[in-house]
């Protein structure tokens, strides 16, 4: 029997920059590390890249006054009522609210509390019990800085009232803050609505559906490009971050392409069929910050076809304590290594695969890598992952 299965690598490449070529770095990279590293190339493997590198080679970038020009001609009274933020972030925010201030007169900004649909909080959710505070109730700005004016982020330390205030402000903009968890309330200020939740965003501008005079969600703004910006047709800012004080990275257009021109190179050079996929954000809730990793519209925005589907696995641990309970030692072997060679093609709602893991493949692959490539200084863009695919009977 083999004695390891799946092992993940971070793969360290060059410094990726606009207008390189991702696809010979790509490729490079892995098999320069392959041969360093004294490990095979097989089929099945799987190569992850970054959404991050591919937008920067493809030079997907859009400014803040680009952004700003966007919102003037889709809020042409000057009032934006801005809906949901998500992620409540600097680094995927900050330089939204910017442009949004740059190209409106006043902005309702409504908050969810005591976080967002991701679970970055404004404050610490205790202190709603402490303060005799529902989760249904209006927290008008005056009360919120009463109560939880000096609060700040568990993990950034930032918080957030104040800095999207000053953000906005310093833009000559007006700003007035909601904080209520029914997106309705925002009809009460303002009939112009920007949805700005991520995974939401359907059934809340379906919730706005005949009640305002312009609704647009972040996925409309730069869906096309504008004076020459980058763009994201399906996604629009949703998935962009920040790249400097003035600029975004948006989220990459080429996927597909790429991902198809990285398993042929290596096919050609290996004569070995690897799955890609691009991933962003993994999906997983972190149980401290109690923040669900997940501020990207997908985890994978485009991968290879053998990457379609979920996985159809068998528990070993309820064979062993079922089926086979009175085996013991080789015997006991054989036998799982048997079921596992025989078993169905579809195993949903199967007792024998109860406790398995029900979920796309690319968003337990893509998740896997995020926590390996980490989101700073590791230097490991690429994920290169063998195995994956293996089972006790290999």
């Amino acid at each position: 029997m083999r004695r390891v299965g799946t092992v993940a690598r971070g793969i360290r490449t060059p410094i990726i920059k606009e207008g390189d070529d991702l696809v010979k770095i790509v490729v490079d990279s892995v098999l320069k590390a392959a041969e360093i590293e004294n490990f095979v190339i097989k089929n099945r493997d799987i190569i992850g890249v970054t959404e991050a590198v591919l937008a920067i080679s493809e030079k997907n970038y859009a400014t803040v006054d680009q952004i700003a020009f966007d919102i003037s001609r889709k809020f042409p009274k000057g009032v934006t009522g801005v809906v949901f933020p998500t992620p409540v972030s600097r680094n995927r925010f900050g330089n939204i609210l910017k442009g949004i201030a740059r190209g409106s007169k006043k902005i309702y900004l409504q908050f969810s509390f005591p976080h967002d649909e991701v679970g970055n909080s404004l404050f610490d959710e205790n202190l709603l019990e402490k303060h005799n505070i529902s989760v249904t109730d209006k927290i008008d700005e005056k009360k919120y800085v009463e109560i939880f004016g000096s609060e700040t982020h568990i993990f950034t330390g930032i918080n957030y009232y104040e800095y999207f205030k000053e953000l906005v402000e310093n833009e000559g903009c007006e700003i007035e803050f909601i904080f209520s968890n029914d997106p309705l309330e925002i009809l009460n200020y303002t009939k112009c609505v920007l949805v700005a939740s991520v995974h939401s965003r359907f059934k809340i501008k379906k919730l706005f559906s005949g009640k305002t005079e312009i609704l647009f969600g972040l996925d409309d703004i730069l869906n096309e490009s504008v004076k020459n910006s980058g763009y994201h047709e399906k996604y629009g800012l949703l998935g962009s971050n920040k790249s400097t004080e003035e600029k975004v990275k948006l989220f990459p257009r080429t996927g597909e392409t790429f991902v198809n021109a990285v398993q042929k190179e290596i096919y050609n050079k290996t004569k070995k069929e690897v799955e890609v996929l691009i991933y962003g954000d993994g999906a997983f809730r972190d149980p401290v910050g109690h923040i669900w990793e997940l501020a990207d519209p997908v985890v994978s925005p485009a991968y290879t076809a053998g990457l379609i589907g979920t996985p159809n696995e068998l528990k070993l641990k309820y064979l062993s304590d079922n089926k086979f309970n009175e085996l013991r030692g080789e015997e006991l072997t054989q036998a799982i290594k048997e079921e596992i060679k025989h078993k169905s093609k579809d195993l949903k709602a199967k007792a024998e695969s109860q406790g398995t893991t029900p979920r796309q493949l690319t968003d337990l692959i893509g998740s896997l890598c995020d926590l390996i490539s980490g989101s700073g200084d590791k230097g490991t863009p690429i994920v290169y992952i063998q195995g994956y695919f293996d089972n006790y009977a290999d």
